[in-house]
């Protein structure tokens, strides 16, 4: 990466829909893969509360808390000179009224380096989004699947109803959104949304017709554990490479060839 250039602001990265230029996204947690991922170019880190599920263990994003969200987004944000930095808002914490909602997001914004939020809902979060944009709060949007809503959905389905999409992503954009993250829903009507709006989409299992794709960092590099989901393309096995080193490892020093000449100091 050039050294010179500036990172990408918020305006920036709208403007994109309207010069035609597609938006990459990925998630990071660290210090260490936030710089391996901005090295890259990629216009745009999510600290996800995905988290909870590829980092903490957890069996969805529900634990997550906003102190961990912050801590980790203060790590991100060391890292990230181009890319334009976004981090989850966690459940409840735009739930419980505008002001607490602004108070939340403000306490990211004050303690990380990131440049906006994002959080889940349409219609009924289009009063929270105007409110902290009303504030000074950059504000990336979430519909179709939302993950913290995965007990009132009954599991992780693919969303279907195209008048509730069509609804919840004009709310958000009407309220002020800079962008709109699509997840799990078919790709024409994903399309359709992504042309109606003025704002750029940002897909995630919905089909290549978004302004941008996401996908969430251990899922691009196969270090998810157990099933990996249809929409994702692993572009590395890294849970095998990891294995095996690890592996060879165990064994070096079981049969005392590592450490060898090369690692011994005199």
């Amino acid at each position: 990466m050039n050294s010179q250039q500036r990172a990408i602001t918020v305006p920036q990265f709208t403007a994109m829909k309207a010069a035609g230029r597609k938006i990459t996204m990925l998630t990071a947690y660290d210090y260490a893969t936030a710089r391996l991922v901005d090295a890259a170019e990629i216009e745009g880190i999510l600290v996800g509360d995905s988290l909870s599920m590829v980092v903490q263990g957890h069996a969805n994003t529900l634990p997550v808390t906003l102190e961990e969200m912050i801590y980790h987004a203060e790590m991100v944000g060391r890292a990230v000179r181009h890319a334009l930095l976004v981090v989850d808002m966690p459940f409840p914490s735009f739930h419980l009224g505008v002001y607490r909602a602004i108070e939340n997001a403000g306490r990211i914004l004050k303690e990380t380096r990131c440049q906006a939020v994002k959080l889940e809902g349409g219609v009924e979060q289009a009063e929270v989004i105007a409110g902290m944009v009303s504030a000074g709060i950059p504000v990336m949007a979430h519909c179709g699947l939302c993950p913290q809503s995965v007990h009132q959905l009954g599991g992780y389905r693919v969303q279907r109803d195209t008048e509730r999409l069509l609804a919840d992503a004009l709310a958000a954009q009407q309220a002020g959104a800079f962008g709109i993250v699509l997840e799990c829903i078919p790709a024409a009507l994903a399309a359709r949304i992504t042309a109606e709006l003025k704002i750029p989409t940002i897909g995630i299992g919905a089909g290549s017709g978004c302004d941008g794709q996401i996908l969430v960092y251990h899922d691009l590099l196969g270090l998810t554990l157990g099933r990996m989901p249809r929409h994702v393309k692993p572009y590395a096995e890294l849970n095998r490479t990891v294995l095996d080193a690890v592996t060879r490892y165990r064994d070096d020093v079981r049969q005392g060839s590592f450490p060898g000449p090369e690692q011994t100091l005199e």
